[in-house]
């Protein structure tokens, strides 16, 4: 009898063979019956696989359908596999049941269907591979606690290393996202880890070669991805240290890896933004160093004729944006040596440093009064407008610029000051401050570090720039331009290199 059972399910296999209803009817029989006869699994799942691989798209579907049937055992990472080749298929609806039957068996056994998912990460074709990075980055965060077990965290981790060893910048975005959304990285030492993991794609042990655009692409990438990670508890230290040793010293040599990025702003942006979170450096006074040299290229002398007839156009121009970030960062690691102004520098070079700062102050003072007459008054609407918005941004960054030199004025020089970088997400509720009372240069800087200011700030990859009314300083302060970061984070990577070709065909 159960020989007689045996043959009828083999004329089912058969009829993967036939016309389009034998192939319907067994699409559908084929894994009802399937572990009655488990000597005929191979032949079975073959047989299935034939049917998902089938020119009428509605048999392809239905056996797509029914594939998750056929995940028990051992044969459950072999069902995954195939499944996740399957999310090459450019038809929606077949690509929508494949990723259904992925989060089912999925369910059913988390690390055996990742087995199969990273078997084709590190090994499939391209598109497998793009398609499957794609599905664990958006999946992953839907799947239930009792799911996603710990065990199955350490096996996305240790997989993900693997993959790690040879991404493109895009795939590297996505990967860091599918492992910080991970319960094991929310902690201190988890974050820790994911940090370890940034310094390694980021060559840090390496010099820089400034004119190479894509090791410049993948520093900045890479530098974007750990930022998010730094805390009071994990330090920004050997990134900062880099930026330091190699970065600055080449600033102006940096080769943009996107056309329209401002690449010196760029980096001094994200300098500013790591420069809290840095632990202790062992060569902190050398860094330090390196640091206020490069503030004093964007802190110009005043011209030696300032009253004479020609000073309008001797006066240079004060780069606001650049002076935010270089001072704010000098601030923040002028913390741990808070004696480098007095004992580190010469009396020469002090005095010099602070010409430089009450000239650049000056410059400021005229620059926050016209600011605020251009803006006192104006609410909602009105600050929506693209030059208001640039104003407010410029406002900003001059407020901050402003009780920066303050505190270095101190004598001895005070790094006591909070300021939030002009570019940091501020709160709406507190837009309306703008258009209050006008306040004095003076009061402005004493109060910048509790204002806020609205977030409708340009698009991400916009330049504005906007033109100052005339005035003793209007030469030197000339166009304000407004830079937001480039517009190519998450976009495809550059500096990563390119990935060898793995298409190989059908590798079921």
């Amino acid at each position: 009898c159960l020989l007689f059972h045996k043959d009828a399910y083999q004329v089912i296999l058969d009829g993967v063979k036939g016309g389009p209803k034998e192939k319907r009817l067994a699409a559908q029989f084929i894994p009802k019956f399937f572990s009655s006869f488990p000597e005929l699994a191979d032949a079975a799942i073959n047989a299935q696989l034939d049917l998902c691989e089938d020119e009428d798209v509605s048999i392809r579907r239905q056996a797509i359908k029914e594939l998750p049937r056929f995940a028990s055992g051992e044969n459950l990472p072999r069902v995954a596999d195939i499944l996740t080749q399957l999310l090459q298929t450019d038809d929606s609806a077949e690509f929508n049941q494949v990723n259904t039957a992925l989060i089912s068996i999925f369910k059913i056994d988390a690390k055996g269907t990742m087995g199969g998912l990273f078997s084709q990460i590190l090994q499939g074709e391209d598109i497998v591979r793009e398609r499957a990075i794609k599905f664990l980055c958006t999946k992953l965060k839907m799947m239930p606690d009792d799911t996603m077990t710990k065990e199955v965290e350490d096996y996305i981790f240790i997989e993900t290393k693997k993959v790690l060893e040879d991404v493109t910048g895009e795939e590297f975005v996505l990967l860091m996202r599918i492992l910080s959304g991970l319960k094991s990285m929310q902690t201190v030492s988890g974050r820790q880890q994911l940090v370890e993991l940034v310094v390694e794609q980021a060559f840090l042990e390496q010099a820089l070669n400034p004119t190479d655009a894509d090791s410049v692409d993948r520093l900045l990438q890479c530098t974007r991805q750990a930022l998010p990670l730094f805390s009071k508890n994990v330090h920004s230290t050997r990134f900062v240290t880099y930026f330091c040793e190699f970065v600055l010293p080449n600033l102006s040599l940096l080769t943009s890896p996107v056309a329209e990025l401002d690449i010196q702003l760029e980096v001094l942006k994200l300098l500013a933004e790591m420069s809290p979170y840095c632990g202790d450096m062992d060569k902190l006074e050398v860094n330090l160093n390196m640091l206020f040299e490069k503030l004093l290229e964007f802190m110009p002398l005043p011209p030696e004729e300032e009253n004479g007839e020609n000073a309008a156009n001797e006066e240079p121009k004060l780069q606001f944006s650049y002076v935010e970030c270089l001072l704010f960062s000098f601030h923040q690691l002028g913390k741990k040596l808070p004696d480098f102004l007095i004992d580190k520098i010469s009396a020469e070079k002090l005095k010099d440093f602070k010409i430089r700062l009450q000239y650049f102050a000056r410059g400021l003072q005229v620059y926050i009064r016209q600011l605020r007459v251009a803006l006192q008054g104006k609410t909602g609407d009105a600050l929506k407008t693209e030059e208001n918005k640039i104003k407010v941004v410029a406002l900003k960054i001059t407020n901050n610029i402003n009780v920066l030199i303050k505190d270095l004025f101190h004598n001895p020089p005070s790094y006591k000051s909070t300021v939030t970088l002009s570019w940091k997400p501020v709160q709406k509720a507190e837009a309306a401050a703008i258009g209050q009372k006008r306040q004095s240069g003076e009061d402005i800087g004493a109060t910048a570090t509790t204002k806020k200011l609205p977030t409708n700030l340009p698009r991400r990859d916009a330049r504005q720039i906007y033109n100052p009314p005339s005035g003793k300083y209007s030469a030197s302060i000339g166009n304000f331009s407004y830079e937001q970061r480039g517009g190519f984070r998450g976009g495809r990577g550059r500096g990563f290199g390119g990935r060898g070709n793995r298409s190989r065909g059908r590798i079921y």
